[in-house]
């Protein structure tokens, strides 16, 4: 018998979640409403009492932060090669230039000892990510920031429910942006919430949020600033409502699975496995990286033949065709391209069992053993 196929990754949603979706879609209110309110409120309260306002996905969240932070044309912004391309997709939506950094290629984050060498006059914000749910180092990232003068905007997609210093991220920071991504931690299907300073208008907010109207007690209206359409639903908003009593769970979850796997992979395989933390990291992704050479699309095809679901986060971004075409070119940050090139995302969700971390395991045994001989 087929062994039932095993994704990288499935959201857990329970049936009361379910009920209560059922319930805002009869009650005829279901774009934002009282919902939305109530999820800001609970984000809010998880985030130490900062201001959140939530959105209709992360990269929302980034554009909306940027132009809080007053970043336009002429400035530059860093971040890391090693992403999802909407991290600096977004600088180039608001007229800014990306600058990028090459990444640790043990912690696979933005290296920090190479950021501030970085720094322009041009330079008016940092992007760090929290790459698979592993935070930046806060502590060096601000330091190096307040001592230019930079603003810092969270890129903490990946990183809901992780923490620093024992503190949850967002609890603390400058601008804090999350992404509730059907694949992330915490779902609501689509959206975002960006946590905001305390320098920062969240009635500004709230109208680049939704094309700028500033309504008035007599019914009028005015717009003042360009805003957007980012607004998040009501049935989006109680579905993070329902996820949020499970974070915890999910995060210890996800821990014991992230153990497991550091158990069963067996070093002599030759992959080369993430960090080990177990204090900070939210383990939203399990990612290893094949040995040098060998076919990554040859390697994906034979796991899925054996039932298993790979994924790849992420190329390296600056070799996409846009990004050559500002001049960007292979060779610039090896580390983030070696990476790109090997990396791979094995299975990892709250609903996985013991059984199906072992299976991945004798799975990679075989295949890696048959491909080997394809490593060039």
């Amino acid at each position: 018998m087929t062994a039932t196929f095993l994704p990288f990754t499935r959201p857990s949603i329970d049936e009361e979640t379910i009920a209560e979706v059922a319930k805002v879609l009869r009650s005829g209110w279901i774009t934002s409403g009282p919902k939305v309110l109530a999820f800001e409120t609970a984000l809010s309260d998880y985030c130490g009492g900062h201001p959140v306002r939530v959105f209709n996905s992360g990269t929302a969240t980034l554009e909306v932060a940027l132009r809080l932070a007053g970043v336009g044309a002429g400035d530059t912004v860093i971040t890391t090669p090693l992403t999802w391309v909407a991290t600096a997709n977004v600088i180039l939506e608001v007229g800014a230039t990306p600058v990028f950094v090459d990444v640790d290629p043990v912690t696979r984050n933005i290296d920090l000892d190479k950021l501030e060498a970085a720094v322009t006059p041009q330079t008016k914000a940092i992007i760090p990510v929290d790459l698979a749910g592993l935070p930046v180092d806060r502590d060096r990232l601000y330091a190096i920031a307040h001592k230019h003068g930079l603003r810092v905007i969270e890129d903490a997609a990946q990183a809901f429910g992780a923490s620093w210093n024992g503190q949850p991220i967002g609890s603390s920071g400058d601008f804090v942006s999350f992404s509730f991504h059907a694949n992330k931690n915490l779902t609501t299907s689509e959206g975002g919430a960006l946590v905001l300073p305390a320098d920062i208008d969240t009635g500004l907010c709230e109208r680049l949020r939704l094309q700028g109207v500033r309504r008035f007690p007599d019914g009028g209206m005015d717009v003042d600033v360009l805003g957007g359409k980012f607004n998040l639903t009501d049935i989006a908003a109680t579905i993070g409502l329902g996820q949020m009593k499970h974070l915890a769970a999910f995060t210890a979850r996800r821990r014991e699975l992230a153990r497991r796997y550091f158990a069963g992979i067996d070093p002599a395989l030759g992959l080369e496995l993430p960090v080990a933390d177990f204090s900070n990291s939210n383990w939203h992704m399990f990612q290893v990286l094949l040995p040098a050479g060998m076919d990554r699309g040859k390697f994906i095809a034979a796991m899925k033949e054996k039932g298993i679901g790979i994924g790849v986060h992420y190329p390296a971004l600056h070799l996409f065709s846009l990004y050559r075409a500002l001049g960007f070119r292979e060779g610039d940050f090896p580390h983030a391209e070696d990476i790109g090139h090997r990396t791979i995302t094995l299975p990892l969700f709250p609903a996985m069992r013991d059984s199906d971390v072992d299976r991945v395991c004798i799975a990679l045994v075989g295949v890696l053993a048959a491909k080997a001989s394809h490593v060039t």
